[in-house]
């Protein structure tokens, strides 16, 4: 099934939901230590990123100084739509809060300061309920 394209469906249709736990960014050269099974990866000439679950991290002596709160935007967003990237971080910005976007095949994925994670959903929740 292709996902939405059209800007304003994708904002007021987006039904942020934050996953349980705390999520931290971290880099490994080589294999991810056994007992962490990471949510997101990516490769990069440094290493490996790896994002997962701040206890997993911790129990594998993993170092990070970034713990987050991850938000799945629970809307089907088709990989070439156009704004709700934009439109999603402008909001957390002028509501002084920082954003890492991931984009899967589905949903994209929404890393904010584990502090204020409850926070950003409502900031979100109140930009789809705008965007109706």
């Amino acid at each position: 099934m292709a996902g939405e394209r059209d800007l304003q469906k994708l904002l007021n249709g987006m039904r942020p939901e934050l996953n349980p736990g705390r999520y931290v960014f971290t880099t490994v050269e080589g294999r991810v230590p056994s007992g962490v099974t990471p949510v997101v990866t990516v490769a990069e000439p440094e290493g490996l990123t790896v994002v997962a679950r701040q206890q997993e991290a911790d129990a594998a002596g993993m170092a990070y100084d970034y713990v987050a709160g991850w938000i799945t935007l629970r809307v089907h967003s088709a990989l070439e739509a156009v704004g709700l990237t934009a439109a999603v971080s402008r909001e957390l910005a002028d509501a002084g809060l920082s954003c890492n976007v991931v984009a899967g095949f589905h949903h994209d994925h929404l890393f904010v300061p584990a502090e204020d994670a409850d926070r950003a959903v409502a900031v979100l929740e109140d930009l789809a309920r705008r965007s109706a």
